[in-house]
């Protein structure tokens, strides 16, 4: 059944699927003197735009670099000089697309700081007067990581296949979740490492383990969080690759590491209902054996596509 199952897969994955990334645009801003600002500006390389920079009126920018390629992003370095500061000014970023945000970052002489996220439909940033307590915008960026993350999504939905009831399912979403918060947390702190291409090959590993499992029927009604958590340190790995590129502000590092990973479990936790709805209407059918073979069919063939794939990328 096993080798049945694999073959079926690998036809299945003929078609060309890729997994959203983790790699919104990434403005960095530092106070060296006042109202200088050493300026950092990352955006992806994967983009069909081309992004850019409007500051105020009142800032001249200098000693632009050229422009160097550092991993999946295009990084620009330069200073501005701003007459009467940022704060209460506005800051636009170019290039914004569904799939792409910019996270701003601003570090002040004083101490104090400011996190913001500019989107498509929210291009122009206003820089508050008083300092931001909390880096909301994470939140945001692990929400939307979630919910545009094929791989995570496709992993999520296939415990929730395999999970019964209500308490049992929140437990096993919020186990994957501390587990992954666990090794992005140490991976952030370099006390973990492991290369991001590494990582997502065994993400793709573990989709094809869940389609396996799906196929049998196999049922987790005691302990389900055990491979859930087991799991989500490997995917937390992944979360980690992602962020590294991105960068965390150093003085809220900790309050960041827990908004993302809020944004994260809120994220799941948005699934569960319209899972669970679908399943619930597939058993009043009797159509559940079918749906669990199909779905199991097509987790796999996609699981098994990512996986040559990535094998391929650490190989070549």
């Amino acid at each position: 059944m096993r080798i049945k199952f694999l073959l079926i897969s690998f036809l299945f994955s003929c078609n060309y699927l890729l997994t959203h990334e983790l790699n919104p645009a990434r403005l960095y801003l530092e106070e060296t003197e006042t109202d200088v600002f050493k300026v950092l500006w990352k955006y992806p390389t994967n983009s069909i735009q081309e992004g850019g920079l409007v500051f105020p009126e009142s800032c001249m920018e200098y000693d632009k670099g050229l422009r160097k390629l550092e991993g999946k992003y295009l990084v620009d370095k330069s200073f501005i000089d701003c007459d009467t500061g940022l704060k209460g000014k506005s800051i636009q970023i170019k290039g914004l697309s569904r799939m792409i945000d910019a996270l701003i970052s601003i570090d002040y002489l004083d101490g104090s700081s400011y996190e913001g996220l500019s989107t498509v439909n929210s291009s122009q940033v206003l820089v508050p007067q008083e300092e931001s307590r909390y880096p909301t915008s994470y939140f945001v960026l692990g929400v939307e990581h979630l919910l545009s993350g094929i791989d995570h999504i496709l992993f999520v939905v296939g415990l929730i296949f395999l999970v019964s009831g209500w308490l049992t399912l929140v437990k096993t979403i919020t186990a994957f979740t501390l587990a992954h918060s666990i090794t992005l947390g140490l991976s952030v702190y370099g006390l973990v490492n492991l290369p991001q291409s590494a990582s997502e090959a065994i993400i793709a590993l573990t989709i094809v383990y869940m389609a396996l499992e799906i196929l049998e029927q196999k049922g987790y009604e005691k302990t389900p969080w055990l491979i859930a958590f087991g799991f989500g340190l490997i995917h937390g790995l992944g979360f980690a690759g992602a962020l590294s590129e991105i960068g965390f502000s150093e003085d809220n590092i900790l309050l960041s590491l827990l908004f993302f990973n809020l944004g994260i479990e809120a994220g799941q936790l948005l699934l569960i209902p319209f899972v669970v709805l679908f399943l619930w209407l597939v058993k009043k059918a009797s159509l559940d054996k079918m749906i669990f073979q199909l779905f199991s069919y097509i987790l796999g063939g996609i699981g098994s596509f990512w996986l040559i794939q990535r094998l391929l990328i650490i190989i070549f």
